[in-house]
């Protein structure tokens, strides 16, 4: 029996991983996460934001009642436009881009379907302008300016008129084009407005006066997947370009 002094005893065998020093946290990389997920949060949240924001701010029927006749015996052409936007919003309407086939000219989907262009197009109806026959006409004589975006090798009258992008280049061609600032006074009733939304898709609305004690204010008559909306939207969203149409009035 070996004795214990021999040695036997005085080393004591370890079974198992290699004993390792602890290592340091990485606070930086963690600071990092953080503001990758609050950008993101931001980022992906801010539209429903905006929308219970708009939503918080909505005016009544009785003020938009009320402004409509106020913009209706103005003698700018504007003014007027803003009117005729506003009466949309006492309409109910329900978000619907599926293709129809419609009469030429003045065709249209059904009056309780539709998305933010034909708010634009019915807008400007009210005026005696139909941006269906125009945009068409337009797209006749030249149609390679406009965006080749559906795999499209010829005008439809049934749908261009339909899409943000084409009203876009028409105002582009035909109308006015002005600031996209985020300058208040730079935006008059009547002016047309395309954003670019947050999931990279175009809108398009109107501008109008605010309600009330807002009424020097620039809102938006559109319809952002919920029905036509009169709302302190503007600034909500990216501004991409602005219009004025015809652009011989200058307000």
């Amino acid at each position: 029996m070996p004795r214990r002094g021999s040695g036997f005893y005085n080393t004591i065998e370890y079974i198992g991983p290699r004993p390792q020093k602890p290592k340091r946290k990485n606070f930086f990389g963690g600071w990092v996460i953080i503001v990758i997920a609050v950008g993101m949060g931001y980022y992906f949240g801010k539209p429903l934001i905006s929308s219970l924001n708009a939503n918080n701010a909505e005016a009544s029927m009785e003020q938009a009642d009320s402004l409509i006749s106020t913009l209706r015996t103005s003698k700018t052409f504007g003014n007027q436009l803003a009117a005729a936007a506003l009466g949309q919003t006492v309409v109910s309407s329900h978000y619907d881009p599926a293709y129809y086939k419609i009469p030429y000219p003045n065709g249209d989907v059904p009056a309780d379907k539709g998305v933010a262009a034909d708010v634009v197009v019915r807008t400007y109806r009210k005026m005696d302008m139909d941006l269906q026959q125009l945009v068409h006409e337009d797209m006749r004589q030249d149609f390679r300016p406009y965006p080749q975006l559906w795999d499209a090798t010829a005008p439809d009258p049934n749908i261009d008129h339909r899409r943000v992008e084409n009203l876009a280049k028409f105002f582009e061609r035909k109308g006015q084009t002005l600031s996209t600032s985020r300058n208040a006074t730079d935006y008059k009733p009547g002016d047309v407005v395309v954003w670019t939304l947050a999931n990279a898709e175009t809108h398009i609305g109107i501008v109008v006066p605010g309600p009330g004690e807002h009424s020097g204010e620039p809102w938006v008559v559109h319809n952002l997947k919920s029905g036509v909306k009169w709302e302190n939207v503007l600034f909500d969203y990216s501004i991409q370009r602005h219009y004025r149409f015809p652009a011989d009035e200058v307000k």
